[in-house]
C-alpha cells in the first residue's frame, strides 16, 4: 500500500464519541433524553445535518456503570465536525444548556474509528 494510500486511509477515519453523565433526578434524566432527541432531528453544518450516526439511552442498571446513567454514541466524519459540535452547533449548545446545569458528572472520550 502506497504512503498516499495510507494517509487517504487515515484522514478519512471516523470518529466516535462516547459520552457518559450522571444525572441523579429522573425527571432531568428524562428532559435531557429528550433534548437528545431535538438535537437529533435539528443539528446541521452548513445547513446539512453531520452527524452521521448517534445512539442515546438511560443505561442499564449495572454496578461496571459507577453511576452513569445516561449513555451516548455519536459518530462524525471528521474531528472537524466534532470540533464544530463542540463549540458551534447551536443544536448542541441548547442540550448544553439543558444538561449542564442537572448533571453531577460527565465523561466524554473519543477515537478514531480503526474498522
Amino acid at each position: 500500500m502506497s504512503r498516499l494510500t495510507l494517509h487517504t486511509l487515515k484522514t478519512m477515519a471516523q470518529i466516535e464519541r462516547i459520552t457518559l453523565f450522571k444525572i441523579p433526578n429522573e425527571a432531568d434524566r428524562d428532559r435531557v433524553l429528550e433534548q437528545y432527541k431535538v438535537l437529533a432531528k435539528t443539528a446541521t453544518k452548513d445547513g446539512k445535518p453531520y452527524i452521521l450516526a448517534a445512539a442515546v439511552g438511560a443505561s442499564i442498571p449495572d454496578p461496571r456503570n459507577k453511576g452513569y446513567n445516561v449513555s451516548v454514541k455519536t459518530t462524525f466524519a471528521s474531528m472537524e465536525d466534532m470540533k464544530y459540535y463542540d463549540n458551534e452547533c447551536e443544536a448542541h449548545k441548547a442540550l448544553k444548556a439543558c444538561a449542564g446545569p442537572v448533571k453531577e458528572d460527565v465523561l466524554t472520550s473519543y477515537y478514531e474509528n480503526i474498522l
